[in-house]
């Protein structure tokens, strides 16, 4: 980094407020793998919608949605965990962690082969075969992913992305090439499991050997990561539920619409949650006071930013459409309104806050929040079917917007 421009970023931290070389830093990198993340998904889309039907697409997206809730027993709460851990320097929990979401995943691979021979028993011929793929690759696959949160605790954001860039591009080609000789979803799902549990593995073990995490160890982190796995149960099946009930109760082209629908927006979600990853650790190291003096600030800021995202992305989403993906027309006004759920984006350091500094009662309050997403999935989609899932989505986030700033100003503004 250039001296005038090093100079120029600490000057102007009286005005953002925030350590801006750091965040000019990480957030280069983390921004950067986001786009190409982005640039990636756009091309398999692209890939999906020009060499699969939207019914068969709807099936292999539904397929998924089933296999993406066995990671539930995976203790996803490790990855957290992990980070936060790392940032104190006690990085023993990289080990421990892969060991012991290795072990719980086990759990996942016999629930699907009981899950597969009941769906076979019952003469369904669409599930069991996917099930039992995913049987064999799901402990290693998800245990695996542990090098990205030791990476990110590690401030390793540069690291992080090449190898997000790498696992990424990878597996799209695989994926795309399958494409190309097959619309089987048996061989689909194959490929999808295949290459994301080689390159997880393989990154794991290049991450050990290159870094040589430390063995010392916070005792308190394996009972956090519980916790928190315990926690995302109910945000698993919030992810997945929309998909599932739209599948059952409207068909698989609709799904298929859907998941066009939602493929900028949640792109572009992640891309800004760019700016929880960089938070994480910073906040982990800091004090309740400090977080209190300067969480309001970025409050506003964060909130005209979800302003100026939403505002861009209502102009150029029908052209995008209209372009790329010109089977999925009736796609766009859903996509445009679903883009209101980053009504919640001025909250999401506050939720940061209470992961970095293991708030445990605040989380499991705030988990119990997110339930609401499911009640109303449950409540509009049967009748209103897309628009159902983007009203529940949007009414969640309200939702989660309201109770995140009370419980901060409970926990943070009144308590130091």
């Amino acid at each position: 980094m250039s001296n005038w421009f090093y100079q120029f970023l600490r000057r102007g931290q009286k005005y953002t407020g925030t350590d801006n070389v750091y965040l000019a830093k990480g957030g280069f990198w983390l921004t950067s793998g986001q786009f190409f993340s982005l640039a990636v998904a756009f091309l398999s889309a692209i890939a999906f919608a020009n060499l699969l039907d939207p019914a068969t697409y709807g099936n292999y997206r539904y397929v998924l949605s089933l296999l993406g809730t066995l990671a539930i027993f995976s203790l996803d709460g490790m990855g957290d965990a992990v980070t936060q851990a790392t940032a104190r320097g006690l990085e023993g929990s990289f080990y421990t962690g892969f060991k012991t979401k290795l072990k719980w995943g086990m759990i996942g691979s016999l629930i699907a082969i009981g899950a597969a021979i009941y769906y076979w028993t019952r003469g369904n011929n669409l599930l069991p075969i996917p099930l039992l793929i995913s049987a064999f690759f799901i402990p290693l696959m998800y245990a695996s992913q542990i090098y990205s949160f030791f990476l990110s605790g590690r401030k390793l954001f540069g690291v992080q992305t090449n190898y997000g860039i790498i696992k990424q591009v990878v597996a799209a080609v695989v994926i795309i090439i399958a494409l190309l000789f097959t619309k089987n979803i048996f061989w689909l799902i194959a490929c999808y499991f295949v290459s994301n549990t080689f390159l997880n593995y393989f990154f794991y073990f290049l991450t050990k050997i290159k870094f040589r995490p430390n063995k010392e160890e916070d005792p308190k982190t394996i009972n956090y990561a519980k916790h928190l796995s315990l926690m995302s149960v109910v945000n698993y099946i919030a992810t997945y539920l929309d998909k599932i009930l739209l599948f059952n109760l409207a068909g698989p082209a609709q799904l298929a619409t859907y998941s066009f629908a939602v493929l900028f927006p949640e792109q572009i979600r992640n891309m800004v949650e760019n700016i929880s990853t960089l938070a994480y650790p910073k906040l982990a190291q800091r004090s309740h006071e400090e977080i209190k003096v300067n969480m309001m600030k970025r409050f506003w800021k964060l909130a005209l930013l979800a302003v100026i995202i939403v505002a861009f992305y209502t102009i150029v989403a029908p052209h995008l459409f209209k372009i790329f993906f010109p089977k999925y027309l009736d796609a766009i006004p859903y996509s445009v309104i679903y883009m209101l759920t980053f009504i919640s984006l001025p909250v999401s350091l506050m939720g940061t806050a209470f992961q970095a500094k293991m708030m445990k009662k605040e989380l499991y309050i705030l988990r119990c929040v997110a339930f609401s997403r499911i009640v109303l999935y449950i409540a509009l989609i049967p009748f209103y079917g897309i628009w159902g899932v983007v009203m529940a989505r949007i009414g969640a986030e309200i939702v989660s917007l309201v109770s995140i700033s009370l419980l901060f100003r409970k926990s943070f503004l009144k308590a130091t």
